[in-house]
């Protein structure tokens, strides 16, 4: 008995001394959180963990650059919000990732050209044509970026995204209107790519980096991807929550 006695006694220690360090901040090695701090502060492990579970689940890991650099990024993002800007409606392109989803798509195939025939002779097309020439669409982009920066320099001694949105609205309406002097690209072409890709940005699936959260979508009533709608089809209009790729997982 006496043993057993003695053995339940040094196991309350134990459960006694693993609480007093956990409290105290010892048994994480912090002197300042073991000292007063930590005495009147205790940590929670289970806490911390949960906080930083919390955290990574918040984290959108689609939103991340594989072709432009930051400053890059950063004009595409201010030029396709002048494109689609936020409203009463809704969220502009900014919020909806638009610049996310176009460099993710010049970051592949589509931004190389793949599927296109790309060889020459090169001749200069009618507008009705479309793009006829020898660089791929990540050039372009690439040329682009850097013209927008030029023209906003050389009439306003500010870079795009330093500008009030009026003038970034009128260096946009400027490139539309093949009123920039550019011998590489045209200028009306880079904005009509611009544009289309803010468009697909902003209804495309959020698979694709854009339309976060669906907004875009919600905007416009539209139900996404639904696997059949045989639960509605008879009777009157329904308005139904959209569906993107990954609610079918």
């Amino acid at each position: 008995m006496s043993e057993e006695k003695n053995n339940n006694q040094v196991e309350k220690e134990n459960l006694s001394r693993r609480k007093f360090l956990r409290n105290s901040g010892i048994a994480v090695g912090g002197l300042a959180v073991g000292g007063v701090l930590g005495s009147v502060i205790p940590w929670n492990a289970d806490t911390a963990e949960n906080n930083q579970q919390q955290q990574e689940e918040t984290k959108n890991f689609n939103q991340a650059l594989m072709y432009f650099n930051q400053a890059e990024f950063r004009t595409i993002e201010a030029a396709t919000e002048r494109i689609f800007p936020q409203d009463d409606n809704g969220p502009g392109a900014r919020e909806l990732g638009v610049a996310y989803y176009i460099d993710h798509q010049l970051a592949g195939a589509y931004g190389f050209n793949a599927r296109d025939y790309m060889q020459p002779p090169f001749f200069h097309g009618e507008k009705e044509q479309g793009y006829q020439g020898r660089l791929n669409r990540r050039e372009i982009y690439r040329i682009g970026i850097r013209e927008m920066q030029n023209y906003s320099h050389q009439n306003y001694d500010k870079g795009f995204t330093e500008l009030s949105e009026e003038d970034q609205d009128q260096v946009l309406t400027d490139f539309a209107e093949e009123k920039v002097n550019i011998t590489t690209i045209s200028p009306g072409n880079f904005f009509q790519l611009m544009r289309s890709m803010t468009l697909e940005g902003i209804y495309s699936d959020p698979l694709y980096g854009g339309n976060k959260d669906m907004d875009g979508w919600k905007m416009r009533d539209y139900p996404g991807n639904q696997m059949n709608y045989t639960d509605i089809i008879e009777g009157e209009f329904k308005e139904i929550p959209p569906n993107s790729l990954r609610d079918h997982m």
